[in-house]
């Protein structure tokens, strides 16, 4: 976040009242932040939650900006110049108005930051909210939401491990309603390591995975896209 060139960025660092070292890391990175006139506004909060999603929906309720990005801890920005690529694309509809979402591709990266591979899943055409049939084409730490839209889609905290994907879908959703546009922008926009909680609790995940696309989409769709997804992991295939 440091290196980012972008100057009109607000970064909230959500801390679930950790016992480690982590909030003394968040103030420091704060303390070197505030001393540099590269114009990020760095705020920090540390309270007891009730996981993940609980704490993402405390930085969607704090945050003051025009869009929305979440990154997890090990996950970076793929360049110094990423958020003004966003910035770029968000000023690209041609009716004018803010898009709901903005997109990137993303680089999957090992707990070192080496890279491993680009991420296989993308989407082929136009993104819409019924791509997400298909899989998760768009990494939540690449899907920038817009702020005011985001604010009335808040997490499903009953979700565990896949909250991301319905929230991504739901807010797809509402700019479908509303006729905004989803924009792509044409860079990776992300580093994303690899072993974060849903790769962790994979069957759990897909269990709920499971659930938000049968929301979403109904039992048949579902049924007949989970046998694909299993066919592809037969077959080798990776996000």
């Amino acid at each position: 976040m440091a290196r980012q060139t972008y100057e009109g960025v607000e970064h909230i660092i959500v801390d679930g009242a950790s016992k480690d070292e982590t909030v003394v890391m968040a103030e420091k990175y704060k303390e070197q932040s505030d001393q540099t006139d590269n114009g990020h506004d760095v705020r920090i909060q540390s309270e007891p939650d009730r996981g993940l999603y609980d704490a993402m929906n405390k930085g969607l309720r704090l945050a003051t900006g025009d869009y929305i990005v979440y990154m997890n801890a090990g996950d970076i920005f793929a360049d110094p110049k990423t958020l003004e690529l966003a910035a770029q694309a968000a000023k690209t509809a041609a009716d004018g108005q803010m898009p709901a979402v903005l997109y990137g591709d993303t680089d999957i990266v090992d707990g070192d930051g080496h890279f491993l591979r680009h991420r296989r899943l993308h989407p082929s055409g136009k993104l819409t909210w019924r791509s997400f049939r298909h899989g998760m084409l768009v990494c939540h730490q690449s899907f920038y939401a817009r702020l005011d839209i985001a604010r009335e889609t808040p997490y499903d905290t009953h979700f565990r491990y896949s909250a991301d994907v319905d929230w991504c879908i739901r807010i797809m959703k509402k700019a479908a309603e509303r006729r905004l546009h989803l924009v792509r922008i044409p860079a990776v926009t992300t580093r994303y390591m690899e072993e974060g909680q849903t790769t962790l609790h994979h069957k759990d995940s897909l269990r709920e995975r499971f659930q938000v696309m049968r929301r979403h989409y109904g039992l048949i769709t579902t049924v007949a896209m989970h046998a694909w997804f299993v066919l592809r992991k037969m077959m080798g295939g990776k996000n």
